[in-house]
């Protein structure tokens, strides 16, 4: 998601479907005398990035749930909240940095930033405003999860400066937009097991590289025009033959995480659904067409979903199988 597009941070919204949703929206104009546009309710249409950037958190709170049990419901939630506020946060960090790209291309040119709407300085009370509110959902995490949280700060502010350095800034969105993988482990368990956490985000990390690649192949004629980065540049006409090893690993690493805490038939299950769903992806996607590129990015939704459906119902199966050892007698 580069240059002219949005990023992950801010996809089209499924509410609006036709341009990315920044901030806020960019037909509700900016109040003279406030620090942002008058009508920010339209901000909080829930876009495809956000749901991208929370499901890795999810994951990992179902992971880290007790054999037999739910996912804890509140730090679900809060992780939602916190997902939110933290997309938000994004968009405004990247909308400030892109705003002289995004004033050249016709699609991004009426975002508040670039069509003065707003200054420089309102958006940073905006994005003052966010991530404060995003501190207090921090700060109801124990002091490991506070400083790793606060950790990935520098990833967020710097990641929309990757394209114009790298053709991979994907790699550094996958980094920051699956923090959630290890974030969410240690919210319940106090520290990271790594074993599980590493894995877990690498699978997320590779999993942004195959949704990313596709959203960038939206806008590589407009990258190349203001001159930004992406591996959609990169890749070309192998960008299948890159997605699909893209999700080998992720589908390997997810694997990995399932042995080290001891998953089941659910989960593994799901993996095997979630791994049809991007060959499908793959397979049908074309790359030089963006409402197909589009479509295929924004189904990504229900592959993270089908991954925590298959941890939450991995979870309660391991409640059978202790049972089972516990009561042998059971099996004869």
């Amino acid at each position: 998601m580069q240059g002219a597009s949005h990023t992950a941070w801010s996809p089209a919204s499924p509410c609006t479907a036709a341009s990315p949703l920044t901030l806020v929206s960019a037909s509700a104009p900016a109040h003279p005398g406030l620090p942002f546009p008058a009508d920010p309710a339209r901000g909080f249409c829930v876009p495809a990035g956000t749901w991208l950037l929370y499901l890795p958190c999810t994951w990992s709170i179902g992971l880290a749930a007790e054999p037999g049990c739910l996912p804890d419901w509140r730090l679900l939630s809060l992780f939602g909240v916190g997902a939110v506020l933290m997309r938000g946060a994004g968009c405004t960090i990247n909308d400030m940095w892109d705003r002289d790209y995004d004033r050249q291309v016709a699609r991004t040119a009426s975002r508040p930033l670039a069509a003065g709407d707003i200054s420089t300085f309102q958006s940073l009370v905006f994005l003052g405003g966010q991530l404060s509110l995003a501190l207090c959902v921090l700060l109801c995490l124990n002091y490991y999860s506070i400083i790793l949280g606060a950790a990935s700060l520098s990833l967020v502010v710097t990641y929309p400066l990757m394209k114009r350095i790298t053709y991979w800034p994907q790699l550094v969105l996958g980094l920051t937009f699956n923090w959630g993988a290890l974030l969410g482990w240690s919210a319940i368990k106090g520290s990271c097991e790594w074993s599980v956490c590493l894995p877990l985000y690498f699978a997320g990390v590779m999993w942004t590289m195959v949704y990313d690649t596709i959203y960038a192949h939206q806008d590589k004629k407009d990258d190349i025009m203001i001159g930004v980065k992406s591996t959609a540049l990169q890749f070309k006409e192998d960008t299948k033959q890159w997605l699909s090893g893209f999700s080998l690993a992720m589908l390997l690493s997810l694997c990995v995480a399932g042995m080290n805490c001891n998953q089941t038939f659910p989960y593994y299950s799901a993996v095997a659904a979630v791994g049809a769903h991007l060959a499908h992806q793959i397979y049908t996607l074309d790359i030089d067409k963006p409402e197909n590129c589009w479509k295929t990015f924004a189904s990504n939704r229900t592959v993270g979903i089908l991954l925590f459906i298959g941890i939450v119902l991995g979870n309660l199966w391991k409640q059978k199988d202790l049972k089972n050892v516990e009561d042998p007698s059971e099996n004869r």
